[in-house]
């Protein structure tokens, strides 16, 4: 089958590789029809590289066609349309039985002291072979497969994989009072969806970036929004819209790719020019992130405010304000989306012809497997207006 393959430093490639096949019981193989490419595939083109080795399987964010399943499997059958999450979780393990999938721990990546296994994610994540891919095989597929109605095209359901249920948990972990603001600090795909979420909850919502195609794609939206490139003081001009207190809230939807820190930005180009055995140890104990956004959270959001941080970040020893957080009386909420545990609130949403959350106008571009490097770099470079590029097996 194709894949597309990691080979180093904004170096990916389509490939030939072996075809997936049934390892345990609780497998099964499906047929990809779209995957998409995630704000967190771009860390591994850029940054985490030490953790990766030539010719990984990239993507977490498939859907497709159930071709085969193991023998332990009862959940699902060949033919069911089914969308993937982005995390591996068993659904009965004690941490499951909590609903935080993304600590199952049946796939604890224990050996580096990590949550659960990730598809197409480093060896941090269980070097799992990822959906950017003709076929995938699904680990634990008697939970993790999410079965959807056949008719609509991919674009209503795919993003139950990642992008929906992780912009849920932001809104839900941001705590936004009834009738409250939230600001979302980044209008990539995860900004987006997190602002019109709150947006359709209730909320108002003041979207912030400096890419001219994400403000026009929120403001379509009835998104509220500062521009980044025209303000020199965000925070500032946030205060300023709120009575000088700031938003009850605030979403980080931005994490290790944040403009604004150029020092940061060198430890991070250093790093990553290092050979991986030193490479590795320096990134999983030093603080190599940039910090802009979430610097700018901590002084937008107002006093006994909650911030809740979406994006990645990379580094274990990040210097952050604690003083300024704690005379704010800041609380912080964080993590990787426990994505099971939203699909029911959600699924609604994408079944209403009236499409509420806008989910048929999200996808930029939609490309062939064959062209993955080319919508890497575009991705990358936020080229030719890219906020979200599905490809196609």
């Amino acid at each position: 089958m194709k894949a597309v393959t990691w080979h180093g430093k904004r170096d990916v490639r389509v490939e030939e590789v072996p075809d997936p096949a049934i390892k345990e019981p609780n497998d099964a193989i499906i047929r990809v029809t779209s995957s998409g490419i995630c704000g967190s595939d771009l860390h591994l083109y850029e940054v985490l590289g030490p953790f990766m080795a030539e010719g990984d399987i990239l993507g977490h964010e498939p859907m497709g066609i159930v071709e085969e399943v193991g023998s332990g499997i009862s959940t699902i059958k060949p033919g069911d349309r089914v969308v993937i999450p982005f995390n591996i979780a068993c659904g009965h393990c004690h941490m499951c039985g909590m609903e935080l999938y993304a600590q199952c721990e049946t796939t604890q990546v224990r050996e580096h002291g990590m949550g659960a296994a990730l598809f197409g994610y480093t060896k941090l994540y269980g070097h799992v072979p990822g959906g950017q891919a003709e076929y995938l095989r699904v680990p634990e597929a008697q939970f993790g497969p999410i079965k959807v109605p056949e008719g609509p095209p991919d674009e209503r359901f795919v993003y139950l994989s990642d992008v929906l249920p992780t912009s849920w948990q932001a809104v839900e972990y941001a705590h936004i009072p009834e009738g409250g603001s939230v600001a979302v600090f980044g209008l990539g795909p995860i900004g987006q969806m997190s602002a019109r979420i709150a947006r359709h909850l209730g909320h108002r919502v003041i979207g912030v970036d400096g890419v001219t195609a994400r403000l026009e794609m929120a403001r379509r939206h009835g998104i509220e929004v500062v521009d980044a490139s025209e303000v020199s003081d965000v925070p500032g001009e946030i205060r300023q819209r709120t009575d000088g207190r700031g938003t009850d809230s605030v979403i980080d939807a931005v994490g290790m790719e944040a403009h604004g820190s150029p020092a940061a930005k060198l430890a991070q180009t250093i790093t990553g020019l290092l050979p991986d055995v030193v490479a590795a140890p320096l990134m999983s104990n030093a603080g190599v992130d940039r910090l802009a956004a979430l610097n700018h959270a901590i002084d937008s959001v107002r006093r006994g405010g909650v911030i809740s941080i979406t994006g990645v970040y990379g580094g274990m020893t990040d210097p952050m304000p604690m003083l300024r957080m704690f005379d704010k009386g800041i609380t912080i909420r964080m993590g990787q989306a426990n994505v099971r545990k939203w699909i029911s609130a959600l699924m609604p949403l994408l079944t209403d012809d009236t499409d509420p959350l806008g989910v048929m106008d999200f996808t930029t571009h939609r490309m062939p497997l064959e062209q993955a490097p080319e919508a890497y770099e575009m991705f990358q470079k936020k080229a030719d207006g890219a906020v979200k590029i599905l490809l196609k097996p």
